[in-house]
């Protein structure tokens, strides 16, 4: 071979592979990665995303953090700016930082563009997921998975005759799932320390755990019912009397009597899964939990089919529910943002909505969730519809985390360690509060 073929034939070489590399670094390019919690939603969404795949060519790469260390997982990323994440389903209080801080995409533009409309959405799921701040029409979130705390219930225990009999001949009416806190209290009392098929069972499963958002994401729920405001709806950081005014006195204090007399022993750290395993291994009559939970109750082997029915909050002077659930966002940080705008258009598609809830998701679009055969489509249908309706939420504030952190601590120190009165931690709670604002620069 000649030496001007040599060159020839190696030029004609590094090309060849420049080329392979090339194409190989779009292929890698033609990628997002999506971050969200580890649990039975996110499992339904990988299955889902295969449609978008298709259709785009877009390959789809998952980072899921289990629940108790998401949040310090996805914010620790924020905060440093990291690019793990093109997409990222985060939790609803953190659309105040996450807008203020510049971490996530504002969409406003993207959602005009493209006709995508907040008012095709439950509006409980826009003003809780999308907007900050709030009352403003400032997107920084599409709804993606509407959820608020409800409850389970052992539908083949209250069936049982002989219970039924005991229960009216006690209280003067059926046993049937509590629509009232007083209810509540009185189906929980009953089942307690009881013997079903001679196993001892107890009242419910609710939230206590202090280490993250349980014991608040569960107190919230009786505080709400009586009447409690974080702060004044009229005037922002106005405290007083509304985080520790009488009517979340009163709920804080009906949280307690529960914890005392329907929970299991040693249920004095539990969330999530803690609630999960206690209803699945039969333990409880009851159990708390975010409603997202509920398809994969309903398909378990112990308990699902027609030996678990399902209810909302039950209601104190008003009716209200935690909300749960989170939007989807694009990361500031990403060098990905036009695929990953184009998966947020993919994926408010009412076509993908629709298959989102068949999936196994909660879909936030009024199209579907107003159909007319929704509520029978499953056995939680009706009470995730229900929820959705009467949801409050966790101030969003920048300072959350710092707000969050304050209110484990002084609501678990009364409910499950017994220390002071109601009155006296919810006190100590606006102080606390009022300390964070001030160091905020929020209040003088």
């Amino acid at each position: 071979m000649s030496f001007n073929k040599s060159k020839l034939a190696i030029a004609a070489s590094a090309f060849a592979t420049a080329a392979l590399m090339c194409s190989g670094a779009q292929a890698q390019q033609k990628q997002l990665t999506l971050c969200w919690a580890a649990w039975d939603p996110a499992n339904a969404l990988v299955e889902l995303s295969k449609d978008f795949t298709a259709k785009t060519g877009i390959a789809m790469k998952y980072e899921f953090v289990p629940w108790p260390n998401f949040a310090q997982r996805m914010l620790n990323e924020l905060n440093s700016k990291g690019k793990l994440c093109d997409l990222l389903i985060g939790d609803s209080q953190w659309i105040g930082s996450a807008a203020t801080e510049g971490h996530y995409v504002k969409l406003n533009e993207f959602f005009d563009k493209n006709a995508i409309k907040m008012s095709d959405f439950a509006p409980a799921t826009v003003e809780g997921y999308s907007t900050w701040p709030k009352g403003t029409k400032n997107y920084y979130a599409l709804p993606a998975m509407g959820d608020a705390v409800a409850f389970t219930y052992r539908k083949d225990w209250f069936g049982r005759p002989e219970l039924k009999a005991e229960f009216k001949q006690k209280y003067g009416r059926d046993l049937a799932p509590p629509k009232t806190w007083d209810e509540f209290k009185e189906v929980g009392q009953f089942f307690q320390n009881r013997t079903i098929d001679g196993k001892k069972v107890y009242g419910a499963a609710l939230y206590t755990e202090r280490g993250s958002e349980g014991i608040t994401m569960g107190v919230a729920n009786t505080m709400y019912a009586y009447g409690m405001d974080y702060m004044n709806p009229k005037k922002a950081y106005d405290l007083k009397g509304f985080i520790n005014g009488p009517g979340a006195v009163k709920g804080l204090q009906v949280y307690k009597e529960l914890y005392d007399t329907v929970t299991p022993p040693g249920h004095s750290n539990a969330y999530m899964g803690e609630n999960l395993d206690s209803y699945r291994s039969g333990q409880v009559a009851m159990q708390m939990n975010f409603i997202a939970f509920f398809p994969g109750i309903s398909k378990d082997p112990q308990v699902g089919g027609e030996k678990t029915g399902f209810f909302a909050i039950p209601k104190g002077t008003v009716s209200h529910a935690q909300l749960g659930g989170q939007g989807i966002s694009v990361v500031k940080y990403s060098d990905k943002q036009e695929m990953a705008l184009e998966y947020m258009k993919w994926f408010a598609q009412p076509a993908i909505q629709e298959g989102w809830w068949k999936g196994g998701g909660f879909t936030c679009l009024n199209s579907i969730l107003n159909q007319p055969g929704f509520a029978k489509s499953t056995s939680y249908a009706p009470v995730f519809q229900d929820s959705m309706k009467m949801v409050k939420d966790f101030p969003a504030d920048p300072s959350y985390a710092q707000l969050l952190l304050a209110m484990q601590n002084r609501v678990h120190d009364y409910v499950v360690a017994g220390k002071g009165t109601p009155q006296a931690a919810l006190d100590a709670l606006e102080k606390d509060w009022v300390q964070i604002f001030k160091e905020d620069g929020k209040i003088k």
